[in-house]
């Protein structure tokens, strides 16, 4: 009986600690598939945007928070930039891949959705919506994104990466 216990306990603690590595291992894998796809010649070297301290409010106002990190990691071929980024839905992170040509957004992919609600967002039919946005003021797409019943948060929080990947891209592109 102890003995069993001890496996199952075991058994247990094995498959906890495992899961975090697997979805991080996950994760990982959709990014580089999302970059490889996103570039024919391969995937460039990343570069590094750093939040400045004149970035940090604009950002901060697009977010609706201050964003977690000091540095932007993104990936730029030309005119070509390759973002993944994360918002919180409701509770956990959604994974974004965003890609930006020529000012304008080129692809939207959900890379990682984690919340229990409102996963309907991953989809071609939602995400298509994004393809050809621009940012013709500040902090505002070019259209309208219809939203997904029940699914408010997870829509907000796409908007706002849409937004933000597009306002980033502005920065790189003039440096």
């Amino acid at each position: 009986m102890i003995r069993s216990r001890r496996f199952f306990l075991m058994g247990m603690s094995a498959l906890i600690c495992g899961a975090p590595g697997a979805m991080a291992t996950e994760a990982n894998d959709a990014k580089e598939a999302f970059l490889k796809s996103s570039f024919e010649t391969g995937i460039p070297m990343s570069k590094v945007l750093w939040l400045t301290k004149n970035l940090k409010p604009q950002v901060k106002k697009i977010l609706k928070h201050a964003y977690p990190a000091l540095r932007v990691r993104y990936w730029q071929n030309g005119t070509r930039t390759a973002w993944v980024l994360d918002e919180i839905g409701k509770y956990k992170p959604i994974t974004v891949g965003i890609v930006v040509q020529d000012g304008a957004i080129e692809r939207l992919k959900v890379l990682t959705y984690r919340e229990s609600h409102g996963w309907e967002v991953r989809h071609d039919f939602f995400t298509r919506q994004f393809i050809g946005a621009r940012l013709p003021k500040p902090h505002k797409l070019d259209r309208k994104v219809d939203g997904i019943s029940g699914a408010t948060l997870s829509v907000r929080a796409l908007k706002k990466l849409a937004i933000l990947a597009l306002f980033l891209d502005q920065k790189v592109q003039k440096q």
